[in-house]
């Protein structure tokens, strides 16, 4: 944390693996540290967790973007993107 504000980094785009634990705690916790935050949607993965009665891959990753997608907080966005359409 101390890095990113030591870069004036004010956004975070998230991706990576491990949705519905990675993901989902990095995008939380950015959001109520203060940071802006996007999830590249079609840029997050998980494992298959079906045969401990998790919800398939697909599901996770298709229920964080639609919640991700309607997030919000007082001063704060958050939403989601596609990787096409990421721009630096």
């Amino acid at each position: 944390e101390s890095v990113l504000a030591a870069h004036g980094v004010g956004r975070l785009l998230v991706t990576g693996a491990q949705t519905d634990c990675c993901i989902r705690s990095t995008l939380h916790g950015g959001l109520v540290r203060g940071y802006d935050t996007t999830l590249v949607a079609d840029a997050h993965t998980t494992e298959d967790l079906t045969a401990y009665g998790a919800p398939s891959p697909e599901q996770v990753i298709a229920h964080t973007n639609l919640y991700w997608g309607n997030q919000s907080a007082p001063g704060r966005t958050a939403g989601t993107v596609r990787t096409a359409d990421v721009s630096f």
